[in-house]
């Protein structure tokens, strides 16, 4: 793997991931925007990194790969994000906060399992989406007509300008 690639991936994740935990706290929207950090955020930043030409052709494998980087990173992302947010309007507004979040107030060891938590469903949005990935690549696969050999190392062909 490139490590140039894997740092543009977690940057481009990570900030979709801050800006979904950001839009997650208004209530009207909360569960469209998680669903979309869980389902399918994958599949859009490889769809945005492929339209604007930072990755070129990919396997089904890398896209698989790609995709479960891209939901580990955006969720914990958005954990960072999200989290405080909600707690600080839950101690200003104590009828706001919102689901989980009330039992985790009061301790430090629930602070432990809040965290243990945010790993686990780190680690099933990676499973989820590194499917989305893995169904994006094979989409733009028969899309494009074009397909990487099995045989070629080469993970990336993209240009820095």
């Amino acid at each position: 793997m490139n490590i140039l690639l894997l740092k543009q991936l977690a940057i481009i994740s990570a900030f979709a991931g801050a800006i979904l935990g950001a839009l997650t706290v208004i209530p009207y929207i909360s569960f469209v925007t998680f669903m979309c950090l869980i389902l399918f955020l994958g599949a859009l930043v490889l769809a945005y990194m492929i339209k604007n030409e930072l990755i070129g052709i990919i396997s089904v494998r890398e896209g698989c790969i790609f995709g479960a980087i891209i939901g580990f990173v955006s969720f914990i992302a958005f954990s960072v994000v999200y989290t405080p947010i909600s707690m600080i309007i839950g101690w200003i507004f104590p009828m706001y906060t919102q689901g989980f979040l009330r039992f985790f107030l009061n301790s430090f060891g629930s602070f432990i399992v809040m965290l243990l938590l945010m790993i686990l469903m780190a680690g099933i949005s990676a499973l989820m989406n590194g499917f989305a990935g893995l169904v994006t690549a094979w989409v733009y696969g028969l899309i494009s007509g074009q397909k990487k050999d099995a045989g070629e190392n080469n993970t990336i062909d993209f240009e820095i300008k």
